[in-house]
């Protein structure tokens, strides 16, 4: 069995020294931490999808997985991922309407491109130039989100795991 194929999980242990450097707040490496990036079932399968894509094209640029990640879980074109989603007037209004799926078409894309960005700096210990600005929108979109989600009681801790992430981000 190869070392990629032994790979399951968020492991601490097993992460490139650079997102330990980077990222040595516990949060980030739970498995079971919903608000960590990997911690929820969604963050799970994205590091889990990001790694088997990855062995499948080791020489793709890692844009193209980001792309397949919005355009799969968020049932939309890559190029509508951009600063307009970022509308706080927007977001309040997707929350408030009950025949958007905030849950998915925010929180889980948002949180799958979360996932799949930092699975780049776990791994390979570097995330590509070209990835940041969208991985910057899930994180700015997910703020808002938590932010004007006023009945979700975790957003304090959310957000102050987010401005971490944001953080790491700029320094990959």
């Amino acid at each position: 069995m190869g070392e990629q194929e032994e790979k399951y999980g968020i492991d601490i242990e097993h992460a490139h020294p650079r997102a330990t450097e980077l990222i040595p707040e516990d949060f980030f490496w739970s498995c079971i931490d919903e608000l960590a990036p990997f911690g929820s079932d969604e963050g799970d399968m994205a590091l889990a999808e990001y790694r088997d894509w990855r062995k499948e094209n080791p020489q793709t640029a890692t844009l193209d997985c980001l792309q397949w990640v919005i355009e799969s879980v968020g049932e939309m074109a890559f190029a509508d991922y951009n600063p307009k989603i970022t509308d706080r007037s927007l977001i309040k209004t997707q929350i408030q309407d009950d025949d958007f799926d905030d849950l998915q078409y925010i929180y889980t894309l948002d949180n799958s491109v979360i996932a799949t960005g930092f699975a780049q700096l776990v791994d390979e210990g570097i995330i590509d130039q070209q990835n940041k600005p969208i991985i910057q929108l899930a994180i700015d979109r997910q703020k808002l989100w938590a932010e004007l989600s006023e009945e979700w009681e975790h957003s304090t801790a959310y957000i102050k795991n987010l401005n971490v992430l944001e953080r790491a981000l700029q320094q990959a």
